[in-house]
């Protein structure tokens, strides 16, 4: 089958380890099931996982990818959740310390066929295209957590998305409005900036900017770059929720302003199977619809990833079949 998949891994020239050809069918154990993958969006994780960051060299060649949507052995509709806990743990996925998601120690979904647990299955809706339920899974999800599991965001509150453009960052902007907050947010591109607005954002400024006035929540995902600037927006008692840290992980802690202000720094990763079925409702009930920069035959996938590390992105790309 073709599949998109690590042949090695380079810290430097990730794409140097990308091949796009034939691998052999998946194989079903107790429990797994084979999916016809219908879409299958990227993230920043595929790239990690070229550059050796959570996948090893005695894993590949390891066939990428996190999110799907496709049909099941009975011809049904779904999206997979891509978080594969350990066989006998019970609860929130993503506190297992023993979990993965796909494409780490299982292989991935950019293939026309992928096997996942059967737990890992949640319904498809007809009002959804593969492509928008694919986006689903990763980037939504953590976004979707972010916000009202973690965060417990409140119609009404503001909220300051920082670096809008990349699938977490758009999400965050959309799932915000349409809990009915007031979303403000940051891009170093005025195009990006002006696509924000476009998206539902009531304010859109420079990285650093000073704010009319400070925000009740700041949704996280660059790191370093904007960790300052994030404290300094939060009003006392504020929230600020961490999923990425893609500029750099080690910003001054700031830990007067934190405990003076009574501010509460929160990490999130991923989401669960619950969370994941309750987000596809809310895209279906509340008309909401993931950001699609594009679709790319995954045939074409090496030009999919070529988008993807320049940083030219708005929303999310899709790889299709």
């Amino acid at each position: 089958m073709l599949a998109v998949f690590a042949k090695s891994l380079s810290s430097h020239d990730p794409l140097s380890g990308l091949e796009v050809g034939e691998r052999p069918e998946p194989s079903v154990t107790d429990g797994w099931t084979t999916i016809e993958v219908r879409a299958a969006s990227l993230n920043h994780h595929d790239l990690w996982s070229l550059r050796g960051v959570g996948l090893r060299e005695d894993a590949l060649p390891m066939i990428l990818g996190c999110d799907a949507a496709g049909v099941d052995e009975k011809g049904n509709e779904v999206v997979v959740h891509s978080v594969v806990p350990s066989e006998d743990w019970r609860g929130d996925e993503t506190l297992d310390p023993k979990r993965s998601i796909l494409s780490e120690r299982h292989m991935g979904t950019f293939a026309e066929r992928v096997t996942v647990p059967r737990r890992n299955l949640v319904p498809k809706p007809r009002e959804l295209s593969f492509a928008e339920a694919a986006c689903l899974p990763t980037a939504w999800l953590t976004a979707y957590r972010m916000l009202f599991t973690r965060a417990c965001l409140q119609p009404g509150a503001t909220v300051l998305v920082q670096g809008a453009g990349g699938g977490v960052a758009t999400a965050l902007i959309v799932l915000a409005r349409a809990a009915g907050a007031r979303v403000w947010a940051t891009s170093r591109s005025e195009d990006k900036r002006e696509r924000a607005l476009g998206l539902g954002a009531d304010a859109v400024f420079e990285p650093g900017a000073r704010l009319p006035e400070r925000v009740d929540v700041v949704a996280e995902t660059v790191g370093a770059a904007t960790w300052e600037h994030s404290l300094k927006a939060l009003k006392p008692g504020g929230t600020l929720v961490i999923s990425g840290a893609t500029s750099g992980d080690a910003p001054p802690a700031s830990l007067t302003r934190i405990f003076f202000l009574q501010l509460s720094v929160i990490g999130s990763t991923m989401g669960t199977r619950e969370e994941l079925d309750r987000l596809v409702r809310l895209c279906v009930e509340r008309d909401v619809r993931p950001v699609i920069e594009s679709e790319v035959p995954l045939a074409d996938a090496r030009e999919a990833f070529a988008t993807l590390a320049a940083g030219d992105v708005f929303g999310k790309l899709v790889l299709t079949r």
